[in-house]
């Protein structure tokens, strides 16, 4: 479709007038489009018998309209009732709104389905023309998308679970142009395993860079959305984070993520010492209690705190944390000992989002993210491996804070 108009300026005016508010409008919409859709309905069936509208068949062929039958349709607008004209032999097959559809989102639909996994506007709207032959603009395309912000806005204040399990928290960066420059924004992430054993994306919210002020916000808000229990909170080593769990959730147990903390443990390591450093910190996390991997964490200090003291430092400020999973059983200690659901998530949500290096805005970063979490979320089908085992172990374990 070109830029000419479809309709002058007078045109508009005149419509307009019959229009006191946005229910009128609507309803003019809805007016058009059924006019529209039952347009071509005609063409198509034109096309299949090979004559127009009220003009005698050939005597060679033996099929010709018979009348119309209604049909109801929804619509972004509401439902529409059309008129579909018919054939004599029932051998039409309708493309506009085929057989056996109840509603005509398909192609807005579609344009969501791929924007959620990534591509960008100007991608989807190549590849619309090429599926459908509908030419749209990229404006168009995030026209679409843009109706989405207000389901956006009401998943981000929905209730919540009253108990979680386990909640998994992380941040990822990502570049949004803002007052003409690129800023980096923090996408906070929150991803909980309910007293079910299902796993579901508890929040998304979108600030500025990581911090732990920012995170009791966010678990302050999920507390007003009904979260009162949350059994083990699992995280990453970002500093004050313990403490804004401690003041919004102080009944919880704190895991921080064993594999965080050997990737800032090496980080410094040089190449001919990474080898038997990293078999020295397997020892701790690996020792069958915690007595037993303070133990070998003495051990550690004594053979290389001549050359790496940075690393028994940090094993010793966050020990509280990181020896947690020691007071729960094998099944639960492999579910919480590191971060890997939400890392596994984010790294999901990184390739829906990889096309897009700098987002226009937040809006548009809100927007991927949420229908990134849509797409991922319906994989999401299974309890977590063990939960029979877990539940009941955790029961048992956490009898006092779920009975509080």
């Amino acid at each position: 479709m070109n830029d000419e108009k479809l309709l002058s300026d007078d045109q508009v005016k005149n419509i307009l007038k019959s229009t006191k508010n946005i229910s009128d409008l609507n309803q003019l919409f809805t007016q058009l489009k059924k006019q529209i859709i039952e347009s071509m309905y005609d063409e198509e069936l034109k096309d299949h018998l090979g004559f127009e509208k009220n003009q005698k068949a050939s005597s060679r062929r033996n099929n010709h309209r018979n009348g119309s039958y209604k049909k109801t349709v929804e619509s972004e607008h509401g439902a529409i009732e059309l008129d579909i004209s018919r054939d004599r032999n029932s051998e039409f097959e309708p493309v506009v709104v085929p057989k056996g559809s109840k509603d005509i989102f398909e192609i807005e639909q579609k344009i969501l389905n791929l924007y959620g996994l990534g591509m960008s506007t100007r991608d989807i709207t190549r590849h619309i023309e090429e599926i459908y032959g509908v030419q749209m603009s990229a404006t168009g395309i995030s026209n679409i998308t843009n109706r989405i912000l207000e389901e956006v806005r009401l998943w981000q204040k929905r209730p919540l679970n009253d108990t979680y399990a386990v909640m998994f928290l992380d941040g990822m960066v990502f570049k949004v142009r803002e007052n003409n420059s690129v800023s980096r924004k923090t996408v906070y992430a929150l991803i909980g395993i309910n007293m079910e054993g299902i796993k579901k994306v508890v929040g998304i919210y979108v600030s500025e860079n990581e911090s732990s002020k920012y995170w009791f916000t966010v678990l302050s808000d999920i507390k007003e959305r009904g979260v009162q229990k949350i059994l083990i909170f699992c995280t990453d080593n970002l500093n004050g984070l313990d403490k804004a769990i401690s003041a919004a959730y102080p009944q919880s147990d704190h895991q921080k993520c064993i594999v965080h903390q050997i990737r800032s443990s090496i980080k410094h390591v040089s190449y001919k010492d990474m080898k038997a450093v990293c078999a020295d910190l397997k020892v701790i996390y690996t020792a069958k209690d915690e007595e037993t991997g303070r133990a070998e964490l003495e051990n550690f200090i004594m053979h290389w705190d001549n050359k790496y003291e940075y690393i028994s430092k940090s094993w010793l400020k966050n020990w509280a944390e990181l020896s947690t999973f020691w007071q729960y059983p094998p099944e639960i200690r492999h579910l919480i000992y590191t971060t890997n659901p939400i890392e596994s998530f984010n790294r999901t949500v990184r390739k829906f989002t990889k096309t897009k290096g700098i987002f226009p805005h937040e809006e548009s970063l809100l927007k991927s993210i949420f229908l990134g979490v849509q797409n991922i979320e319906k994989k999401w089908t299974c309890k977590t491996r063990n939960w029979g085992v877990i539940y009941s172990q955790l029961l048992i374990i956490k009898e006092d804070c779920l009975e509080s």
